[in-house]
C-alpha cells in the first residue's frame, strides 16, 4: 500500500469512528448537537477529498455495527429510520456544494454568452466602421494621385498597397475574433478558416479533419471553437511545432476533438501539477468546457509533441 493509499485508509477509519460515536449520541438523544456533528463530519470528508460513496460506505459500516448490537426488530427499525436523517445531515455539505457549483456554472455560462455578444459587437464594428474608413482613405488617395507626378504616384501606390494589406489582415482578425462563418456555416468551416489564417501567420501547415460537417447547437459550437482556438494558439506560440492537426469527430452521444502538434512537448503531469498551465490558458479552457459538461486531457512529454483531447457530451 502506497503512502497516499495508507493515508486515505487511515482517514476513512478515523471518520468511521467519529461517525459511529456521533450516531450513537444521536440515538441516545435526538437533538441538534449530534446532527451538527454529522454535518461537520460531512464537511471534513470533503476537505479530505472523500466523496459521497466513501460517506455511504462509512454509514453502512456504522449501521451494520449498530444493528448487530440490537436485539428486537422494533428497535432495529427505529435505528434505521434515525440513521436516514443522520445520513442526510452528513451529506448536506455535498448537496450545498453541488448546488453552488451548479449555480456558478449557470452564472459562468451566462457570462460567456455576454462576452461572446460583446466580442461579436466589437468584431462587427471593426469590420464595418474601420472597413469604411479604410475605403474612404483609399478613395482620397486615388483622388490625390490624379494631381501628382508619375514618380509621386508610384510612391502613393505603395501606400495604397500597404493599406490593402492592413484591410486584409484586419478583416481576417475580425473574422477570427468572432467568425461570421461560424454562425452561417458551422464549426468545421470556421475551423478551416481559423487554420488557414494561423498557417499563414506561423508559416507551418495546419490541417483540419472531420468525420462529419453536421451542425451542433450554437452554444456547443462556440465553446468548442474557442477551446480549439486556444489550444491552437498554444501549439503555435509555445510548442515550436512544424505542423498541427485538428480533428473533430462525432459519435452517438459525444463530440470529440484533438489538437496534435509535433513540437517540443513538455512534462504535462509535472507542469500542470505545479501550476505551470496558467500561461497556457488552461483555466479558461476548463471553465468553458465545464459549462457544457465537457472535459479535456493533455498528453505530452519532452520531444514528443502535444495532444489536447476534448470531449463534450451531446445530451448536455
Amino acid at each position: 500500500m502506497s503512502k497516499v493509499q495508507e493515508k486515505a485508509h487511515n482517514t476513512v477509519k478515523e471518520l468511521e469512528q467519529e461517525y459511529q460515536s456521533a450516531f450513537q449520541d444521536y440515538l441516545a438523544n435526538e437533538g441538534e448537537a449530534p446532527l451538527q456533528r454529522a454535518y461537520e463530519l460531512g464537511r471534513r470528508a470533503m476537505a479530505e477529498n472523500l466523496g459521497v460513496l466513501e460517506m455511504l460506505a462509512v454509514h453502512r459500516t456504522t449501521l451494520e455495527t449498530i444493528l448487530r448490537e440490537t436485539k428486537t426488530a422494533e428497535e432495529s427499525l427505529r435505528k434505521v429510520h434515525a440513521a436516514d436523517g443522520f445520513l442526510m445531515e452528513s451529506l448536506a455539505p455535498f448537496e450545498i456544494t453541488h448546488r453552488g457549483f451548479r449555480e456558478a456554472n449557470i452564472a459562468l455560462r451566462s457570462l460567456n454568452q455576454k462576452l461572446e455578444e460583446e466580442i461579436k459587437r466589437v468584431a462587427h464594428a471593426l469590420h464595418d466602421e474601420v472597413g469604411q474608413l479604410l475605403t474612404s482613405v483609399q478613395l482620397a488617395l486615388a483622388e490625390a494621385a490624379g494631381e501628382l507626378q508619375l514618380s509621386h504616384r508610384e510612391r502613393l501606390q505603395k501606400i495604397r498597397s500597404l493599406l490593402d494589406d492592413v484591410e486584409l489582415q484586419m478583416r481576417r482578425l475580425t473574422h477570427e475574433l468572432r467568425p461570421t462563418i461560424l454562425d452561417d456555416l458551422g464549426l468545421i468551416p470556421a475551423l478551416e478558416f481559423l487554420a488557414q489564417g494561423a498557417s499563414k501567420r506561423a508559416g507551418i501547415p495546419v490541417a483540419v479533419e472531420s468525420s462529419k460537417r453536421k451542425r451542433l447547437p450554437p452554444g456547443l459550437e462556440i465553446v468548442l471553437y474557442r477551446v480549439i482556438q486556444e489550444a491552437l494558439t498554444n501549439a503555435l506560440k509555445h510548442a515550436k511545432a512544424t505542423r498541427v492537426k485538428i480533428k473533430v469527430q462525432w459519435a452517438v452521444d459525444v463530440v470529440s476533438s484533438s489538437i496534435q502538434d509535433d513540437g517540443r512537448g513538455f512534462d504535462a503531469s509535472t507542469t500542470l501539477a505545479a501550476g505551470g498551465g496558467r500561461g497556457l490558458g488552461l483555466l479558461g479552457m476548463r471553465e468553458r468546457l465545464d459549462t457544457v459538461g465537457g472535459k479535456f486531457l493533455i498528453k505530452s512529454s519532452p520531444g514528443r509533441g502535444t495532444d489536447v483531447l476534448i470531449t463534450i457530451p451531446l445530451e448536455h
